[in-house]
């Protein structure tokens, strides 16, 4: 017996020393291949790509997890409890590795031979996350034990938890408990509850079995199971677990809402940050802050809107009844389950003379007054309106509700800082989703007469004046051939010799046509070169008197920030600055900008925009396009009551485009309305008429509390008394005599009186310096 005893001694010492041999050698095998835990003190979560405006407004996020990493002392400590409670009850006792759990977990395997989920602790399942592959087997389960035990002796308790609640899935792409409370509640967790501790708490187990979104009985059961955990570790009281078990999921899907509707140039944005940085773009949690201003995104939105608004109802009611078949009738009654643009389907309930009673898709009970549905009736003497009719409804600033419909016209609007190029506001078209086609940036519009400045700019350099006297008399090019060309004036009309200042005033096109041929058209082209237009882009022949090349919104803003600026050439952008999720800036736009009070040698700093027009040129230039908004055509802006707005209208052939490009000293703002197919806008669908009320919807907000800016006339610009019949020097005693500015250089040197022409006598008259 004893010899038996002796050889079972030496077997098991012999399996003992063996089994620690092997464990040794496996120990060190195993520790050779294990992730450096040091690396948990630099994490880099997956965050998503967040774009603000300037004043801190939240535009769009791109990415494919949503998270929001969270400092530990931000948690509130009934939902660390219910972490506790659920995941790890004594995550505050065991070294990382909860031994009984994991010998539980062995003997259910050997007694079943099935593994028991479990026994995994907070800590195992931060080295799961981070450290390690998601594979199950036996040797990836030893180095999570063998990380956890080294991951507790290198790091605080406080700071293991935090590295697990900010990054543990909580389904519907949330990562981490902000992320989970915003996507479930739309709350901070500061704001929630009991219940709701318990219910994010209940997540990791099993996200999508336990989600209160997909599975809310189930959710519920999980949640309940939580807060008795709770009470039974002595976290919450019999109260608490009663009233926030009783209490219903109150869990809805929440997305995370922009601030401000920006779409156009979020989109614009994220192409850049992806170009820099390829998919690291929507993981590496940049923000970045533009350069709009969220005051004026809004006031584009909305007077963009409502311009194209304004054109459908002109246009009439698109309804058809019975014959669906007809494309317009279908687009006509388009209905959408949510919102395109401003407008929300609606179905009619009742209608009256001056009333109709409307449902939106919520059951949300809508009136509509007469006043704002009496444009659909215009057209047939009564409400098109019937019982049961689908149609769309918008909310007006008045916050009352009106008729309307999807505009079949597209528009586009951009401001900017003429100063250095900041975009201010950028709007590509009436809703983003429907149509993604950025038009300020991706379109090739005729600018009609918009483009005209540039032949006024080329003429006034080539030694004319504002009172030079042009013919505006019939053009006849290439006659008697097939390209036979006689352009005309909008009104159809000629005006024989007339002013330059007159000719851009009103939009002549037969002064430009003539400007252009008298200079040559290498000269105006240019002149367009300087100010940033390609060779692609201008044709060579004289209807490039009449904007007939191609041009963008933001590089006609381009071309207007110019005159806004006193001669200098900008470059428009968007990015103000970009920053890590850190807080660290890694990107700081420095743009070139304007600097009028500079001299010649002050500019050619690199930190300046280059002076492409002398500031004698800009200021006639703008003295030229304040006229258009005081006495020409685009007088529609003088309800803004103020002297120091400047610009031009712009129409193309049979109105397929409609332009105002207007500016002052602090914004340039460009409106465009027509059809993406080109299509006529319609008879008398002007710049002037179609165009300039958006720019003005804009501006009433761009410009309130903007004191105004009187022009400064600079050196070398000088004032005379000259009749506007002959363009040349008159008597004070002339009634039809008027003052017009000059170059110095440019003045005339006789004058006119009783219809004879005399030498101008510098020593008989005051000297033109005096007479301004």
């Amino acid at each position: 017996m004893a010899k038996i005893l002796k050889w079972l001694v030496i077997f098991f010492m012999t399996i003992t020393l063996s089994a620690a041999i092997s464990g040794y050698f496996l120990y060190n095998k195993i520790s050779v291949d294990l992730p450096d835990i040091k690396t948990l003190r630099n994490v880099k979560y997956q965050i998503p790509l967040s774009i603000y405006t300037k004043d801190n407004l939240l535009i769009a996020q791109f990415g494919e997890k949503k998270r929001t990493p969270i400092n530990i002392e931000d948690v509130p400590q009934q939902l660390i409890n219910a972490f506790i409670a659920a995941e790890d009850d004594s995550f505050y006792q065991h070294p990382g590795v909860d031994f009984k759990g994991l010998l539980r977990a062995g003997l259910q395997l050997a007694l079943t031979g099935k593994k028991k989920q479990g026994g995994s602790t907070i800590t195992m399942q931060v080295t799961r996350n981070f450290l390690l592959s998601n594979e199950k087997t036996y040797t990836r389960k030893l180095k999570e034990i063998m990380l956890a035990l080294k991951i507790e002796q290198e790091y605080p308790k406080e700071k293991i938890l935090e590295l697990y609640l900010n990054q543990i899935f909580m389904g519907h792409r949330a990562y981490g408990i902000d992320a989970a409370a915003q996507t479930y509640y739309g709350k901070s967790l500061s704001e929630l509850s009991l219940a709701e501790h318990a219910m994010i708490a209940g997540l990791p187990k099993a996200p999508s079995l336990y989600n209160p979104i997909t599975n809310e009985v189930r959710s519920i059961e999980r949640r309940n199971y939580v807060l008795q955990r709770m009470l039974e570790l002595k976290h919450i009281t019999q109260q608490d677990y009663e009233n926030a078990s009783r209490q219903p999921s109150s869990a809805r899907l929440q997305s995370i809402s922009p601030e401000i509707s920006a779409f156009y140039l979020a989109e614009m944005v994220r192409q850049k940050i992806f170009e820099l940085y390829g998919e690291q773009a929507y993981t590496s949690g940049f923000k970045v802050y533009t350069t709009l201003n969220s005051a004026l995104q809004t006031a584009a939105n909305q007077a963009l809107a409502n311009t194209l608004h304004a054109y459908d109802e002109r246009h009439g009611y698109r309804h058809c009844k019975g014959d669906l078949s007809r494309p317009v009738c279908q687009k006509a009654t388009e209905v959408a389950p949510t919102k395109i643009g401003d407008t929300l389907p609606a179905t009619v309930l009742q209608v009256k003379n001056n009333l109709v009673t409307a449902n939106l898709q919520d059951k949300t009970l809508i009136e509509i007054p007469q006043e704002n549905f009496k444009w659909a009736v215009r057209a047939t003497g009564r409400s098109p309106l019937q019982i049961g009719d689908i149609i769309r409804v918008r909310q007006l600033q008045n916050n009352s509700w009106a008729l309307t419909q999807i505009p079949e016209t597209e528009g586009a609007f951009v401001s900017l800082d003429p100063s250095n190029g900041a975009i201010l506001a950028l709007t590509g078209g009436f809703d983003f989703f429907r149509n993604k086609y950025n038009r300020v940036t991706q379109s090739k519009r005729q600018p009609g007469s918009g483009f005209k400045p540039i032949i006024y700019t080329t003429a006034l350099e080539q030694g004319y004046t504002a009172a030079s006297l042009i013919n505006d008399a019939p053009i006849i090019d290439n006659p008697g051939k097939e390209n036979e060309w006689r352009p005309e004036n909008y009104s159809k009309r000629f005006y024989g010799p007339t002013s330059i200042r007159s000719a851009l005033t009103h939009s002549r096109n037969i002064i430009s046509i003539r400007l252009l041929k008298e200079m040559g058209v290498e000269k105006a082209v240019a002149t367009a070169l300087r100010f940033g237009f390609t060779e692609q882009q201008i044709p060579k022949t004289l209807s490039l008197a009449l904007g007939s090349g191609y041009a963008s919104p933001l590089q006609m803003a381009r071309l207007y920030a110019t005159f806004a600026n006193g001669g200098f050439l900008i470059k428009p952008y968007f990015i103000e600055r970009i920053e890590s999720n850190e807080g660290e800036i890694i990107y700081q736009a420095k743009p070139k900008t304007a600097c009028p009070s500079c001299d010649s040698n002050q500019e050619l700093n690199r930190n300046y925009a280059p002076r492409i027009i002398s500031p004698q040129i800009c200021f006639l230039l703008n003295s030229l396009l304040r006229d258009v908004v005081q006495h020409g055509t685009a007088t529609g802006a003088k309800v803004l009551g103020r002297q120091d707005l400047a610009g031009k209208t712009g129409t193309t052939n049979e109105q397929r485009d409609a332009w105002f490009n207007g500016y002052t000293q602090s914004n340039v703002a460009i409106a465009w309305v027509g059809f993406d197919d080109f299509s006529p806008l319609g008879n008398r669908e002007t710049g002037g008429v179609t165009a300039l009320p958006m720019w003005v919807d804009f501006m009433r907000t761009a410009l309130k509390d903007t004191a105004e800016k009187p022009l400064e006339v600079p050196t070398g610009i000088v004032k005379a008394f000259i009749s506007p019949k002959t363009g040349l020097l008159t008597t004070s005693n002339n009634s039809d005599g008027i003052w017009e500015f000059f170059q110095a250089d440019h003045v005339p040197t006789s004058f006119r009186s009783n219809d004879s022409t005399q030498s101008y006598d510098h020593a008989a008259e005051r000297s033109i310096e005096d007479l301004f």
